[in-house]
């Protein structure tokens, strides 16, 4: 290898390959600090990428399980709100049925009294028609079923089972679209029958409330799942910023030697002329 040479200047090619390096390195810093991310693309660590973006993927789908979940939850509570005046209704129903039944009563009260029986009926009905949510209703006639997404595969589901508390139906049978108490015999018969009612309609409630109940629980379960799955993407994709600006500096300073160095090892072939002066 020629030591003193104008046509080889070993110096500056190393001098030039240690100043390429460390703007190479510096570039890579500098795109860590503006993305934020040590991992951005699939060129930075293939394998790291790919196993972000599938939990990115699982991620991004807890949020349609999300709003499912919540959709069910609105939907069961609009259920219970009704059911739950139903129940009430029923209550003031046994009571008038109740008072129908004593047999001093003259006829207009007796008649004001199942007027009075006959508009709680209704309203009953009226309550039941209402309790739509996003087109369900889960306690007319043929109710609706919520059916909420579990995971994240679609592949479970929380069920829960519609309950009719229509007229007529299995928690309110005997009370037709119209019973009346316009006899005592009828009032007195009416009694049990409501009380009957009471009692279905709240083994209903419960059994829509423990399925709200399953619904909060779950979405809480997701809620925090999804964070988890978050932090553990950021864990895995997310730069040391402090380290990043450490390494900045260092390698700031490490260019600016570079480039005096190359500088200098430029200069050494300018010595030789001194020799042919």
């Amino acid at each position: 290898m020629p030591m003193n040479s104008v046509n080889t200047n070993v110096g500056a090619l190393v001098a030039l390959q240690n100043l390429n390096s460390t703007n190479n390195e510096l570039m890579t810093t500098q795109a860590r600090i503006n993305t934020g991310k040590k991992v951005a693309s699939a060129k930075d660590n293939g394998a790291i990428w790919a196993i972000a973006q599938n939990q990115r993927a699982t991620s991004n789908a807890l949020n349609a399980v999300r709003s499912s979940l919540q959709r069910g939850q609105s939907t069961v509570d609009v259920a219970l709100a009704a059911g739950e005046t139903v129940s009430d209704l029923l209550l003031q129903m046994k009571e008038k049925a109740l008072a129908a039944s004593d047999t001093t009563l003259d006829t207009a009260s007796r008649t004001a009294l199942n007027d009075e029986f006959k508009s709680l009926r209704d309203q009953i009905t009226k309550a039941v028609t209402n309790a739509d949510f996003n087109g369900s209703n889960m306690i007319k006639a043929s109710g609706a079923t919520v059916m909420a997404l579990a995971n994240a595969d679609g592949t479970s589901k929380i069920t829960v089972a519609a309950q009719s508390l229509a007229l007529g139906s299995t928690a309110l049978t005997g009370i037709a679209a119209t019973a009346s108490i316009g006899t005592q015999t009828i009032a007195n018969a009416m009694i049990a029958t409501v009380n009957t009612a009471i009692g279905a309609v709240s083994s209903a409630l419960s059994k829509l409330g423990t399925g709200s109940k399953s619904l909060a629980s779950h979405l809480s379960f997701i809620d925090k799942l999804q964070d988890s799955l978050d932090a553990g993407v950021g864990n895995l994709v997310d730069a040391d910023l402090a380290k990043e600006s450490a390494r900045l500096q260092a390698l700031q300073t490490k260019q600016q030697l570079g480039i005096q160095a190359l500088s200098i090892a430029n200069q050494s072939s300018s010595i030789l002329l001194g020799l042919f002066r």
